[in-house]
Order: structure tokens, then sequence, then C-alpha cells
């Protein structure tokens, strides 16, 4: 599951934001498998999406993470949930979204299929509320 700013994200919903404000991020995994998941990392990397098939991942300027905006794990254990908490912060208005990548340390244990079906995640930064 993702939520941002305490609303769950789904492949329908748009979470709006206010410029400066910081939005909490959370990821929560659950492992349904029978062994132990890990090591891996977990990148969540913004975008903006043209709709002409562009992408634009060069937006250092516009949104910032407060704190890291990868998330290194030891392991999950079976049937176990891992939650990790992350910030945003967007500095102009616009509509993004957050790609999420895992990268696996350890290639003996594959990491659940269902982990790299997570929904897409839309944001859209307002100008603040003055």
């Amino acid at each position: 599951d993702i939520l941002v700013d305490g609303q769950l994200c789904d492949c329908d919903a748009v979470v709006s934001c206010r410029v400066g404000d910081p939005v909490p991020l959370q990821v929560k995994l659950t492992n349904w498998s029978r062994h132990n998941v890990g090591p891996f990392a977990l990148t969540i990397t913004p975008y903006q999406d043209y709709q002409n098939g562009v992408h634009n991942y060069e937006l250092q300027d516009v949104i910032t993470f407060v704190g890291s905006n990868t998330f290194y794990i030891d392991s999950v254990k079976p049937t176990k949930d891992s939650v990790y908490f992350g910030s945003l912060l967007f500095l102009y208005t616009g509509d993004f979204y957050l790609n999420i990548k895992f990268h696996e340390d350890n290639c003996s244990k594959e990491l659940p299929l269902s982990w790299f079906c997570l929904p897409s995640v839309h944001i859209r930064a307002l100008e603040p509320v003055l």
C-alpha cells in the first residue's frame, strides 16, 4: 500500500497537496511468501508525464525529499509487514507522479511479484493558501 498525506493511492486517485508543505509518504510492504525477503532497496523517483510518451525526471529544482528518496531494507519476514516513511516537498505547482523501483542486493531471494505492481501515484501540487 502507498499512502500520500494519509490518503491511500490507487490507480484512479489524485492526491492534492500545497506547495511548500511537507507531504508525508508511507510505503507498506507485506511479505506473503514463506521465506524472508531481502536485503533490498526501494527508490522513489518523481517525474512529470507530458502525456505524449515523454517523462521529465529532471525535477531536482521542483521537488525535494525530506531525508532520502531511497529506503534500505534488511529483510521482511514471512506474513509480516514493513512500513517505510518519508516526506516530499513541492516547490512549484503541477501534476507529478512517483516511480517506485526495487533494487535487490541478494540475487538468491526473489522479491514478491505483487511488489512490482504498486499503484501509480499521482500528486497535484496546488498554490499555497495565504
